[in-house]
C-alpha cells in the first residue's frame, strides 16, 4: 500500500510524498519548496526518486534543480510544456502512465489553468493529484486556456470514481466554500461542507484529502448542469460549457 505525506509548502502550497514500501520509491507531487520537501523526507527516512510535475508555475517547479541535485530524482512533467519543467526527464501526456513500483498512474490533459497542465490519477490506488487543475469547491484561474478547454479537462475528472481521493495543489479550500455558496445558496451538502472547513481551517487543519463523492456534490465547477445552480444564475436553457464559464467569470471577480 502506498504511504503518503501531505504537510504545507510556501504560504498555501500543498506538498506531497508517495512512498512505495516495497519498491523504495518516494515521489514528490510536485516541488514547491525543497527545504520543506526535505525536512519531511528526513522526517520519514524516505529517499526522493521521482518528481511528478503537474505544472510550469514556479510554486509548483521551484525545488526541482535543488532536489535533483540532492538525490538524482527523476523528472517526469508535461509533455505540452516540457521546455518550460526545470531538470525535466521524461516529458507525459494524454494517455501515458506513470509506473511507480506496483502502482500505474494514467496521464490526463487538463489545460486552462496552463496550457499543458497533466493530472495524475491511479486506478488501484484510488488517488487524484491534480494540481491546479481541481480545487476543493474550485478549480484553477484560466491564465493560458479559455473555459472550453477547462471544463473539457475537468469533464474527465467528473468521470472518474466517486471513490477516488483527491490531492490539490493549494489549500484554498475556505475561499472556494464561500464563493460557492454564491452560486449555490441551497445546496444542503454544500452549507455542510462548507461549517466543516470553517472549523478545520480555524483549528489550523488541512480541508484535504477529500473523495471525489464530495466535491461532485459541493464544487459548483463540476455541476453546471445542476439545475438549482443554472435558476440561480439565469441560465436554464445554456450549455454546461457556458454555465462553467459564467460561474469560473464570477469567481475571478468574487
Amino acid at each position: 500500500m502506498l504511504q503518503i505525506e501531505q504537510f504545507m509548502c510556501l504560504s498555501d502550497n500543498f506538498g506531497v510524498l508517495i512512498h512505495d514500501p516495497e519498491s523504495g520509491r518516494t515521489a514528490s507531487v510536485d516541488a514547491p519548496e525543497a527545504a520543506a520537501i526535505v525536512d519531511r523526507l528526513e522526517a520519514k527516512g524516505w529517499t526522493l526518486t521521482d518528481i511528478m510535475t503537474t505544472h510550469h508555475h514556479h510554486d509548483h517547479v521551484g525545488g526541482n534543480l535543488e532536489l535533483k541535485e540532492r538525490f538524482g530524482c527523476r523528472i517526469t512533467g508535461p509533455k505540452g510544456e516540457a521546455d518550460k519543467i526545470p531538470g525535466i526527464d521524461e516529458a507525459v501526456g494524454e494517455g501515458d502512465v506513470f509506473s511507480f513500483g506496483a502502482f500505474d498512474f494514467e496521464v490526463i490533459e487538463t489545460p486552462g489553468h496552463t496550457a499543458g497542465h497533466i493530472v495524475y490519477y491511479s486506478p488501484k490506488a484510488g488517488l487524484l493529484f491534480a494540481g491546479d487543475t481541481l480545487f476543493s469547491m474550485g478549480c484553477g484561474r484560466l491564465f493560458e486556456r479559455g473555459a472550453a478547454e477547462m471544463w473539457s479537462g475537468l469533464s474527465k475528472l467528473k468521470a472518474l470514481p466517486a471513490e477516488t481521493m483527491l490531492y490539490c495543489g493549494h489549500e484554498y479550500t475556505l475561499a472556494n466554500a464561500r464563493f460557492a455558496l454564491s452560486v449555490d445558496p441551497d445546496n444542503q451538502a454544500l452549507q455542510a461542507r462548507s461549517a466543516t472547513v470553517e472549523r478545520l481551517r480555524s483549528q489550523g487543519k488541512p480541508t484535504l484529502p477529500m473523495p471525489l463523492a464530495t466535491e461532485f456534490k459541493t464544487n459548483p465547477f463540476l455541476r453546471p448542469d445542476d439545475p438549482a445552480i443554472r435558476a440561480h444564475l439565469g441560465m436554464a436553457d445554456a450549455s454546461d460549457e457556458d454555465v462553467f464559464a459564467e460561474i469560473r467569470k464570477r469567481k475571478d471577480n468574487f
